[in-house]
């Protein structure tokens, strides 16, 4: 009797192992593991950190991950269709749309949204001077006193801080300065973005207006805060450079917090950032597919570590550091991605 309930409790516990087994299994599985993975980055900074999340995730699913290969856009677009490179996380679309290669499609795809309509483009001003001279869009700037009050050199016309030559901002917004008939009233300031932004962040804090074109994710929209302290302007009516016209309904957006309008005619194509990948190497790694639909950021936490980085935290151990406390505040929600990537591969 004794050896049979030996025997009994021995099957119990080696039943009860096997029921807990694969939830823990499952857990630590590595479905990535001997796959080594060769990420790019785009050029501007303000990319780095989701890069650096998605790069961490795949890690923790078993993946080797290669240091990331900063591309400007045409070249990874074209890397990428190619396999020399596998995925990024900085797809700008349809603002890209116009960089692919032909018959890009047959070799790479787009996968989930690191945020949807997060790309955001356009002009801002203070909310007190907003609400102060009843600001709604460009064409605000031709009534004499508004001009005089945004007017910080003296040459009797608002100036904006603008983007520097070369920047592809810097067309659209001659492009409108010329379609609505600004030149007289506004002087967009080309010199440095960042010593610009600089200057006018001191104006607002000092109380004088401000007036400047800002793109998301930014730390300009972090240190000032659509709906707190600055807001989004209409341009008069929407007329959009040949290259906007495919994605002219983008170009007006809904629910965009600080919006003088809702919806507001920004002038600027809306777009989404979502993560570009290889589909041979998707094919080959259903898990990596799944975290790059499933992964996804606030825009204002992307705003908030652009803003650390544009503080000095800029080093990639700064950037690691960052992503380390974002996991630490999103501890579920990781887990969650990581989970769906897990069962993805079984």
């Amino acid at each position: 009797m004794n050896r049979f309930l030996k025997v009994l409790t021995v099957f119990t516990v080696a039943l009860a192992l096997a029921v807990m087994a694969p939830p823990a299994f499952a857990k630590n599985m590595k479905p990535g593991k001997g796959v080594t993975v060769r990420p790019a980055r785009a050029t501007w900074n303000s990319g780095f950190f989701q890069e650096a999340l998605v790069r961490r995730g795949l890690e923790e699913l078993g993946y080797s991950a290669k240091t990331p290969k900063d591309l400007a856009n045409p070249i990874f677009y074209k890397s990428v269709a190619l396999g020399d490179v596998d995925y990024w996380t900085n797809g700008w679309f349809p603002n890209h749309n116009s960089q692919l290669p032909k018959n890009f499609y047959e070799k790479a795809d787009k996968f989930g949204y690191v945020a949807k309509a997060g790309g955001l483009q356009g002009y801002l001003v203070s909310k007190r001077d907003v609400d102060k001279f009843n600001i709604k869009s460009l064409d605000d700037f031709k009534r004499p006193e508004v001009m005089k009050a945004f007017d910080s050199n003296g040459d009797g016309k608002a100036d904006l801080t603008a983007c520097p030559p070369g920047w592809g901002c810097e067309n659209v917004i001659a492009h409108h300065m010329k379609v609505y008939g600004l030149d007289d009233y506004i002087n967009p300031v080309k010199a440095s973005y960042e010593a610009g932004m600089a200057a006018a962040l001191g104006n607002y804090k000092s109380g004088k207006p401000v007036f400047f074109y800002t793109w998301a994710p930014n730390w300009t929209i972090f240190k000032l805060k659509p709906g707190t302290d600055v807001m989004w302007i209409n341009v008069p009516e929407i007329i959009p450079k040949e290259s906007q016209a495919p994605a002219v309904d983008r170009m007006t957006a809904s629910g965009i917090e600080g919006a003088v309008t809702d919806p507001v005619k920004l002038g600027f194509v809306v777009s989404d950032i979502r993560i570009v990948a290889n589909k041979k190497f998707i094919a080959k790694n259903p898990a990596a597919q799944k975290f790059f639909e499933v992964f996804t950021l606030p825009l204002n936490d992307i705003n908030e570590q652009n803003t650390r980085m544009n503080d000095g935290e800029k080093s990639q151990k700064d950037i690691e550091k960052h992503v380390d406390e974002w996991i630490a505040k999103n501890t579920e929600k990781w887990n969650g991605w990581l989970e769906a990537a897990r069962s993805a591969a079984k």
